[in-house]
């Protein structure tokens, strides 16, 4: 559906209490993320863009104001257990730190999402194995966290993320501990795979140069939007030779 709104936020505050003080790390912050996009959360260390993923993401709960997906699921009402099942359905993540079970190959970091959804063991080991090709993996699946280079982990990491086929996928500095070649690399294949299955991809990061590869870059500063860009007619070609 064109134009789908996926999740929209509505004057949504989160507000920590340190103490006799209350540090106000979101104030007000209303936003529509729609199907197919790829936005940036872009802003300084502090101003409030991973404490907004969070919320988005159910990891945390908002102070006050509404956080709704596709209409009709209000995220910050949903009990643990539902937002549980909420991350397994529609969610994927990719992080700065890769976050792989250093005991589990490639194959088995990938069927992870998989197995919280009970999909039978066959089925997840085709799709994991599909999702390691797509990323350029399929000689490695027999390999640890260990035994691979920072940009092999995060392969694993961005295959894991899309294996269950997430209708939104966040992604927190995905690209921090990689050197330039390796990050316009894990780039193009988090923006492919996204663009391939017209999902949301909501961007995390400090670094203006990832910024280019998003259709819409919404800056933050002390927990408040400070402006929202339209960049798609400027946004770098992604270069995904993937088949999934």
């Amino acid at each position: 559906m064109a134009n789908e709104i996926v999740v929209e936020l509505k004057d949504v505050k989160k507000i920590y209490p340190m103490g006799d003080e209350r540090i106000v790390a979101l104030d007000g912050i209303s936003l529509k993320f729609v199907r197919g996009k790829i936005y940036c959360l872009l802003g300084v260390s502090g101003s409030g863009k991973s404490t907004l993923l969070n919320l988005i993401a159910g990891l945390e709960k908002p102070t006050h104001g509404e956080i709704i997906f596709k209409g009709k699921h209000h995220i910050q009402k949903m009990s643990e257990k539902k937002l549980a099942i909420f991350r397994q359905r529609y969610v994927g993540f990719v992080f700065q730190s890769y976050n792989l079970m250093p005991t589990l190959t490639a194959l088995e970091n990938t069927t992870l999402p998989l197995i919280f959804r009970r999909v039978p063991k066959k089925v997840r080991s085709k799709k994991a194995m599909q999702m390691l090709k797509a990323v350029g993996l399929a000689n490695r699946w027999r390999h640890k966290p260990s035994e691979m280079s920072g940009g092999q982990q995060q392969r694993v990491s961005i295959a894991r993320a899309f294996v269950n086929q997430p209708e939104i996928v966040f992604c927190d500095e995905p690209t921090g501990n990689l050197d330039t070649k390796t990050t316009v690399e894990m780039m193009n294949l988090i923006c492919g795979i996204a663009n391939q299955h017209n999902q949301t991809l909501i961007l995390v990061t400090h670094n203006l140069e990832l910024a280019r590869y998003c259709d819409e870059v919404i800056h933050i500063r002390d927990g408040k939007i400070e402006k929202i860009e339209d960049v798609s007619a400027d946004k770098v070609e992604i270069q995904f030779g993937g088949i999934l």
